[in-house]
């Protein structure tokens, strides 16, 4: 019920925020003008970063010798690890290795006292006890090592001590920026793990809207009976008061709903109402009054069906709340997220009342939606949010290498229109049960809502071509 088009704005979104927050993770560059300290410092940053690789089991010298951990019993929690598993595949590293390889064996002789060392940290111990270690626990550990081995144990600086450059300032520059490497690193995945839980956080709120809205109904109804009541009741009464007509308040929609177990449910685990929206519910009710809608209903001979019950509702709320700037507004205020999952949440509330008014049991034969289709549309947001920022360079090098440079700047793209063609390419190629038209289509409409006036076009001519490249090269066999 929460569709694939809410998921994909969703995962664009955050995608989006997620790319402009998070802090980059970069191999720091040497200064201009450098002291002599600096320049050691960043050249033995750069050795550390190659050491660190190779206590995680990584060959740093492109073939050229042998592992220094051969002869050693493999440790396993830090071997390979997710951390320095993207360490090594970034560009800078990449380039130290193969280019501009530094002088990481004069740690060689180390290497099998401070691998034993690593055992005996406090912070190894505890990071050995984890069933299912997260990054995070990965990074502390990293950091530990960092401050506790690189930045103290003396077989390390003894070695480090054999270069004519060393100095104490210089080891230290190597140390603090061998941990602030690592520090970006854990900050960008605390990031990512905020904005993966936002994303399901945003996927249960647009369920929870759904349910708000079909409690409008009823909100909007008791509204209306507390009106009357305090009528019959004033000073002077008129004959109207006394004996006021109850079309409205004895709908017997909005009756079947108030005896929905589903909602009820909701409502009372969510503590989903509208109690505290007294002005939005006066103002929706003051407009429902006033309605040809409202009168019409009331004008109706006889007593009304269940179905027409339903369907008055169906027409209040395509008509005058779902349109209306009042509950808009009263969104806003409640959650971030409300205002853009107005529109795909009020259809389907219309289809849930289409179900309502359609009821041969004067709807208690009728199932709210489920929050997912199936568990495929439900790990859908997740992965695609995942797939996205995995391959983000990837994708991000195919549009590039579709641009017409003599029409785009690839600089100068608008940021938006970059991020939702990652996220169509991340689906057109992971995704081989969707249809390519169909993500074109939905990505299309997405940059029509969310990016300038020329976005879908540009998105378009983009899209076809990286499709076509993709197809040529074998990489997806779908239509």
């Amino acid at each position: 019920m929460v569709n694939r088009v809410l998921i994909r704005i969703k995962v664009v979104q955050l995608l989006y925020s997620y790319l402009l927050s998070r802090s980059e993770f970069r191999i720091e560059q040497l200064p201009e003008n450098p002291s002599r300290d600096k320049k050691y410092g960043h050249a033995l940053y750069l050795d550390f970063l190659l050491l660190m690789l190779e206590l995680a089991g990584y060959d740093v010298t492109d073939g050229k010798r042998a592992s220094v951990l051969r002869g050693l019993t493999i440790n396993k929690y830090i071997h390979r690890g997710r951390l320095t598993g993207a360490l090594s595949t970034l560009p800078e590293v990449r380039e130290v290795i193969l280019k501009e390889r530094g002088t990481v064996e004069r740690f060689d002789e180390a290497v099998p006292e401070i691998y034993a060392a690593i055992a005996e940290l406090p912070a190894y111990k505890n990071f050995a006890k984890i069933k299912q270690p997260e990054l995070k626990d990965e990074v502390d550990l990293w950091l530990s090592i960092a401050d506790n081995i690189f930045a103290k144990h003396p077989a390390l600086i003894a070695a480090a001590r054999k270069s004519g450059e060393f100095s104490v300032a210089g080891y230290t520059r190597g140390v603090n920026s061998l941990t602030s490497t690592i520090k970006d690193y854990g900050n960008n995945r605390s990031l990512y793990n905020q904005m993966r839980h936002a994303l399901v956080h945003s996927l249960d709120k647009a369920y929870e809207l759904y349910h708000r809205l079909l409690l409008l109904a009823p909100a909007i109804t008791e509204a209306e009976a507390l009106r009357l009541d305090e009528a019959k009741h004033k000073l002077l009464p008129t004959d109207a008061d006394l004996h006021p007509d109850l079309r409205f308040v004895d709908n017997r929609f909005v009756a079947a709903l108030k005896e929905n177990a589903e909602l009820e449910q909701f409502k009372e685990s969510h503590k989903a109402g509208w109690a505290a929206n007294d002005m939005l519910i006066v103002s929706l009710l003051n407009k429902i009054l006033a309605s040809d809608v409202y009168r019409d209903y009331m004008n109706r001979r006889g007593e009304t069906t269940f179905g027409e019950d339903a369907e008055f509702w169906r027409e209040v709320y395509k008509t005058i709340i779902l349109p209306g700037d009042d509950l808009a507004d009263a969104l806003e205020n409640e959650s971030v997220y409300w205002n853009d999952d107005l529109h795909v949440m009020g259809t389907f509330l219309l289809k849930t009342l289409r179900h309502f008014a359609i009821s041969k049991n004067e709807g208690a034969d009728v199932r709210l939606l489920p929050q997912f289709k199936d568990d495929e549309d439900r790990r859908f947001g997740p992965e695609l949010f995942e797939l996205s920022i995995k391959n983000f360079d990837e994708y991000r090098a195919l549009i590039d290498r579709f641009l017409k440079k003599d029409r785009w700047d690839s600089d100068r793209l608008a940021f938006m229109d970059v991020v939702i063609l990652v996220v169509a390419i991340a689906e057109i190629i992971n995704y081989a049960n969707i249809p390519v038209a169909v993500s074109c289509n939905e990505y299309i409409e997405i940059a029509n809502a969310y990016s300038s006036p020329r976005s879908g076009a540009f998105i378009n001519g983009i899209l076809y071509s990286v499709v076509e490249y993709l197809k040529a090269e074998g990489k997806i066999f779908k239509n």
